[in-house]
């Protein structure tokens, strides 16, 4: 059994603050700042380039990527770490499509993260051959899923809502006419179970700095699956992904059959360094515990709100096991509530146009937590602190 009180001892979270945003940026793990001065005294500054065969900064992307992979179960060699995960959107899909090229839909859906759509819309602009972006909503999708269909790109949990598409089904349908699958897992990787191996996925990407607790910025990955590592097309052929990146071949040759294939130009190795180190973290979980004590965490926030909180609407699926690992109530006011909540040490977020949310983290929430932030949530509505002036201009970032 994973001890979870050993894990929350294990980041360094303000006294006092009730911290329920890891679904956005997780909290700094207490040996961040260990290893990033290690990186900087006993690496960078000792062996400057020397570094990337001595500390094998080189193979960081490879090394990194199959830690990572555990926690979505991708085979070792499946997996690379680096760049962004807007980047990596933009690799996948146009991997995928160049498995299909006398195809011309990509399907996803209107509940998908905006940036994912508009990747895609730049990468149709630069092919300019007739592709088109179809977006049913998301209960709709498997209905969409037709031989017209190159690609399907969906994030497997709502970023508003936490609704949980059953990807099982969506990747059974979409073989069965000849397309493939891109997985966003932004929201899903470190706060559920995932098996892209086990079901089949054809790519999946996705960022650390969410619940894997890497820091802002911090890398993103790529899993492609091993069945299509001899294949996958590299779009964005960078020279860590040649076959030879110190022969300084005039052309690209992309590494042939291996995952090295899809890393891009030179990574950041402080940024691993921070990786590193929140991945330690992961290594006593079990996925099956985590999901369990999210499952035990979100009920009684619900509950909670329910029982105490008139005004807000439960926005999220109220079946466990049809949401992520975030809970999403409706208020008419959610911003200056959501604002008023984090004056008084409860740290949420707001997703237009009225959505409150909550991150269930249980690597460092307890029930007592959830708890505590229901009264103070409680009293800010019985006493309508949120209609204070201060509470109601919004921030650049919400």
């Amino acid at each position: 059994m994973t001890d979870f009180s050993k894990t929350r001892h294990m980041f360094d979270i303000p006294a006092g603050m009730i911290y329920l945003n890891g679904n956005s940026l997780g909290p700094m793990p207490k040996a961040a700042p260990k290893a990033i001065n290690s990186f900087l005294m006993d690496e960078w500054r000792t062996e400057l380039v020397r570094g990337w065969n001595t500390k094998n900064w080189f193979m960081q992307s490879n090394t990194l990527g199959d830690r990572l992979g555990r926690l979505m179960g991708a085979p070792a060699g499946s997996t690379v770490v680096g760049d962004t995960l807007s980047i990596r959107v933009f690799q996948a899909v146009a991997a995928a499509l160049a498995l299909a090229p006398d195809r011309r839909v990509i399907l996803s859906d209107s509940g998908n993260f905006p940036t994912d759509l508009y990747m895609v819309e730049g990468l149709m602009g630069l092919r300019d051959v007739g592709y088109e972006l179809r977006t049913p909503a998301p209960e709709d999708i498997l209905d969409h899923i037709t031989q017209e269909v190159a690609t399907v790109m969906v994030t497997e949990v709502d970023y508003r809502s936490g609704r949980k598409h059953d990807m099982q089904a969506i990747i059974k349908k979409a073989h069965s006419v000849g397309a493939t699958v891109v997985w966003d897992l932004a929201h899903s990787i470190g706060a559920i179970p995932v098996d892209v191996y086990g079901t089949d996925a054809d790519f999946a990407v996705g960022c650390t700095y969410k619940f894997l607790n890497a820091g802002p910025g911090g890398p993103a990955f790529i899993y492609v699956a091993p069945r299509l590592l001899d294949k996958v097309e590299p779009v964005l052929s960078g020279w860590f992904a040649h076959e030879a990146p110190f022969a300084f071949d005039l052309n690209f040759r992309p590494m042939p059959g291996k995952i090295d294939r899809m890393r891009i130009g030179t990574p950041s190795i402080a940024a691993f360094s921070l990786l590193e180190a929140a991945l330690d973290i992961w290594d006593g979980v079990d996925m099956l515990d985590l999901r369990s004590r999210s499952m035990e965490l979100s009920q009684a926030l619900i509950a909670g709100v329910e029982a105490k909180c008139p005004g807000l609407t439960l926005a999220s699926p109220r079946d466990p096991e049809q949401r992520g690992s975030h809970v999403a109530f409706e208020f008419e006011h959610g911003y200056a509530c959501m604002q008023a909540l984090i004056a008084q040490g409860v740290i949420g977020d707001f997703r237009a146009p009225n959505i409150m949310r909550f991150g269930i983290t249980p690597l460092f929430t307890s029930l007592e937590d959830i708890a505590h932030a229901v009264d103070i949530l409680a009293n800010i509505l019985s006493a309508k602190t949120w209609q204070s002036p201060k509470f109601q201009n919004k921030a650049l970032v919400t």
